[in-house]
């Protein structure tokens, strides 16, 4: 497991202790940057920092897309009950699946059903 990750603000902190259960080491942004922050700046930070950004938020593969950037990967969890004890189980799984393609630069859409991988630039 080689992906760090950033928890957006959008996403409980639980995720961190949920990741960290299953071997990822991540950060809840609330914890290194202003909460306040727009995404321009959590996506800087997580290139500059080598972090892999995991949100709820549709903006930042918008973001990806209109910038055609090569980084950082984005981690999307998409649906209306995006807590761990929901879909924790499938996050971990496209974690596991995905980790070598988030590494190396993606935009992963995690949903309840099914993911969809978007090799960067898109």
């Amino acid at each position: 497991m080689s992906v760090q990750l950033v928890v957006d603000m959008n996403l409980s902190v639980e995720w961190v202790t949920e990741l960290a259960r299953h071997g990822w080491s991540a950060v809840h942004w609330s914890t290194v940057g202003d909460p306040r922050a727009d995404d321009a700046t959590i996506m800087a930070w997580a290139r500059a920092n080598g972090h892999v950004v995991f949100t709820h938020d549709l903006d930042f593969g918008t973001m990806l897309a209109l910038t055609h950037a090569t980084g950082p990967s984005v981690l999307q969890a998409s649906g209306q009950n995006v807590l761990p004890e929901n879909i924790g189980p499938v996050v971990i799984a496209a974690l596991r699946q995905y980790d070598a393609v988030l590494a190396a630069g993606a935009l992963v859409v995690v949903e309840v059903k099914k993911s969809r991988v978007r090799v960067l630039p898109l």
